[in-house]
């Protein structure tokens, strides 16, 4: 089984760089964040010709997160659970895998701007109340997949320059400790399963040539239960479709379980 993260940055935009990636890549759920449209914007019937459910929370303009699936989506579940939150972040379900369900839960999470603002502040507030909810969902869903635009680079070798960007954005000390917390949980990043590439980002900015010259940083995540470690058989980034004309500024990020 492969399920896939990717933040698509609009996808009006980007409607036929995920179909072509979907033919070349079948995967078996794609989670999708930044969907910039309403949910009755959504392509639906143009995904279900090639395969694929939906379930949606969409956004104008702004956020919006989907899963596509090759098999029903059950007990669909949208935001954080016990956390009011105005923006569609999170959308979660529950698909059939190998050795049983398999809940996804998948997530824009808060960008935060800079340290010291009411948007890094909100970007807390939320990371603990994904904590809180996740927990309550790992009780009931041992199998668990946690996966999405988590905006932290989780350690130094996450990031181009750890040194020059250290306490900014996505590096403070207060994101990596959240990232550590949801470890805490009883997750695994599938991506440090396995040996990588030096330097492995899953974003690139579109300015001063940042894919060119892989100024990039990781911070699209997979984090799985302990029940599903033992299956999980890869974990890769798919830079081919940030090489693409007017591409997402993020990449696709696949884990394989057995």
């Amino acid at each position: 089984m492969k399920i896939t993260t990717w933040n698509v940055n609009s996808l009006t935009a980007r409607l036929q760089h995920v179909l072509d990636w979907l033919a070349a890549n079948p995967v078996d759920v794609l989670a999708l964040q930044e969907l910039k449209l309403t949910d009755d914007k959504f392509p639906l019937d143009v995904l279900r010709e090639v395969g694929y459910e939906a379930a949606v929370f969409g956004q104008k303009t702004y956020n919006g997160v989907a899963l596509l699936s090759r098999a029903p989506i059950a007990s669909v579940t949208r935001n954080i659970v016990g956390f009011t939150d105005e923006s569609s972040r999170v959308i979660a379900g529950t698909v059939d895998g190998p050795g049983g369900p398999i809940r996804i839960v998948n997530g824009y999470f808060v960008n935060g701007q800079a340290p010291g603002t009411d948007k890094f502040e909100y970007k807390m507030s939320w990371l603990r109340g994904l904590r809180d909810w996740l927990r309550e969902e790992m009780a009931a869903h041992p199998r668990l997949v946690l996966l999405g635009d988590f905006n932290i680079a989780p350690e130094d070798r996450d990031s181009y320059d750890p040194v020059g960007l250290a306490e900014t954005i996505h590096h403070t000390t207060e994101e990596r400790n959240h990232f550590k917390a949801l470890l805490g949980l009883g997750l695994t990043d599938a991506f440090r399963l396995f040996e990588q590439p030096e330097k492995s980002y899953s974003w690139w900015d579109y300015r001063m040539l940042g894919y060119q010259k892989n100024r990039g940083l990781r911070i699209d995540h997979i984090l799985v239960s302990e029940a599903l470690v033992p299956g999980v058989q890869a974990c890769a980034i798919d830079r081919v479709p940030r090489k693409w004309p007017k591409p997402s500024d993020h990449a696709p990020v696949t884990v394989t379980l057995g």
